[in-house]
């Protein structure tokens, strides 16, 4: 099915299946499909009239569900009928619109196309309405559609960072490029292939929750390459009592779908 989704769009049913988890639910269901949508593409709010468009979006659903106990990330958690419905919509709209794969757009359109589902009321609702938004895409030059790759280096970031709090390792390595490294605190390199065997492991300091990070600089921004700092609070192993501080530098590219980590590399700061 997802054959043609761009990596943004697969980390969508990510963190949609992280989402569903964390409420308790057996089904990953629209509700959970939009949070994850919300939550992968930020951009996604220039179609929404007001500010704190995720908060606000995230209560009113809260307000319609009932909370679960939280879901084991090891225990399947299938999509719901209305999700499939949902998916297949996005393909069919992709096409229609002439675009060549299926992108974070494409799903917010066809989510607002079933009507009868929660995620659906709660954005109309909010004003939205699928015409409007596939109308405005269908005008826009393609070059200019296409584009959004060129700046999506910030989002994919963005997404990663995020889901060091609640991804698990087979969905972290999806950011990373096949012939990516990762350099830890310790100075010790790991391949892709490495990283993927270990990246709960590897990334589980960034998961803890007083763990916090900053983006402290852009030091480039091309249409092609990505090189950001950011910076760790509390991000500690046992053996680190004198830090509690560490810098990730990440080199990102733009790959053959989307922007790809090629290189992160952490250095613990030091306080006397």
């Amino acid at each position: 099915m997802f054959e043609r989704y761009t990596e943004r769009a697969r980390r969508v049913i990510f963190f949609a299946r992280y989402e569903a988890s964390n409420y308790g639910s057996r089904h990953i269901e629209t509700e959970h499909l939009l949070l994850g949508l919300l939550r992968e593409d930020r951009a996604l709010a220039r179609w929404f009239p007001g500010k704190s468009v995720e908060p606000t979006i995230r209560a009113e659903i809260e307000k319609r569900i009932t909370r679960g106990e939280r879901i084991a990330v090891s225990v399947e958690v299938p999509l719901s009928a209305e999700c499939e419905k949902v998916l297949t919509i996005a393909s069919e709209t992709s096409e229609r619109l002439g675009h060549r794969q299926v992108e974070t757009e494409h799903i917010l359109i066809a989510i607002l196309r079933v009507e009868a589902s929660l995620a659906a009321q709660v954005l109309i609702a909010q004003g939205l309405k699928p015409g409007s938004i596939q109308e405005q895409l269908a005008k826009e030059p393609r070059p200019k559609y296409q584009s959004k790759a060129t700046i999506g280096a910030s989002l994919t970031l963005d997404g990663f960072l995020d889901g060091l709090k609640c991804l698990n390792g087979e969905e972290l390595i999806s950011f990373f490029a096949k012939n990516a490294e990762l350099i830890d605190a310790s100075g010790k390199r790991w391949n892709y292939e490495e990283i993927s065997k270990r990246a709960e492991t590897l990334f589980a300091p960034y998961a803890k929750k007083n763990a916090s990070y900053i983006v402290e600089a852009k030091l480039a921004e091309t249409s092609e390459l990505f090189v950001a700092n950011v910076l760790w609070k509390n991000a500690l192993f046992a053996s680190e009592q004198r830090t509690w501080m560490h810098r990730m530098s990440v080199v990102l590219i733009l790959g053959a779908d989307d922007w790809e980590i090629l290189l992160a590399q952490v250095t613990p700061v030091q306080f006397s």
